[in-house]
């Protein structure tokens, strides 16, 4: 069975452009912490790092289209 993916598309990035690109999907991950305090885990990179969660909206990716995100490498 293959573990269920999250992406989202950052809508903002304050303080952050060098960090977070706007427009650009990111994978979530969850992080029950982060998630009390306002806050989402995004991969970007290999790398995990927590950001306002308002500066994300969450999207439903085809499945073609999280078969190849989850391809890259």
């Amino acid at each position: 069975m293959t573990k269920s993916r999250n992406y989202a598309v950052c809508v903002k990035n304050d303080g952050y452009e060098e960090s977070l690109e706007v427009r650009k999907i990111y994978e979530i991950v969850g992080d029950p912490s982060g998630d009390q305090k306002g806050f989402v885990r995004v991969i970007d990179e290999d790398e995990d790092y927590l950001y306002p969660a308002a500066w994300f909206l969450s999207i439903q990716l085809p499945a073609e289209i999280e078969v190849a995100l989850s391809a890259r490498g």
